[in-house]
């Protein structure tokens, strides 16, 4: 199987592969490090909190879902998100950990685990012709735009939080 899904079921391998592999990451870190920074960030030179990448997964998670939506109900899409361009990713990227900066960690895992459910349900309810063979966004097809912002982001998280954890706990 190549590294980047072709179909749907590649997608919901690589999605139901690497995700319990990070939550039970995400689980194994204690309490009293979740907030500390010392994770690489998104932005280059920046380091972030274990946390913070909880947030960023779901806040990419839930673009994709409300990009999914919009499209799907023929509204104009700002994408990647309104106020934001594909040059800003890292504004982008804080944006989302400011939004969850004081949930409590618990709840943040409930949040991404429910938000990967919903893009589980998402693809399971579209065939491959609907994800991968036809162009959703410019060139890219919906499949190709649920992969960068899912079972890619979660691979980078995971050996971010893997590396973190070996250091710092």
């Amino acid at each position: 199987m190549s590294s980047v899904p072709s179909n749907k079921d590649e997608l919901e391998f690589a999605i139901n592969s690497i995700f319990p592999k990070l939550m039970a990451d995400y689980r194994s870190t204690p309490e009293s490090h979740v907030r500390k920074s010392g994770v690489e960030g998104n932005v280059k030179g920046t380091l972030i909190s274990v946390s913070d990448t909880v947030a960023y997964l779901i806040g990419w998670g839930k673009l994709v879902l409300k990009w999914y939506r919009l499209k799907s109900q023929n509204q104009h899409v700002d994408f990647p998100e309104t106020g934001y361009k594909w040059n800003q990713l890292g504004l982008l990227a804080e944006s989302f950990h400011d939004e969850y900066r004081n949930w409590k960690y618990d709840d943040l895992l409930i949040e991404l685990e429910s938000t990967v459910n919903e893009i589980q349900l998402l693809i399971s309810s579209l065939n491959d012709h609907e994800l991968y063979g036809v162009a959703w966004y410019e060139q890219w097809t919906l499949g190709r735009m649920i992969q960068f912002n899912t079972s890619s982001p979660m691979k980078n998280m995971r050996t971010k939080v893997r590396r973190f954890n070996r250091e710092f706990t």
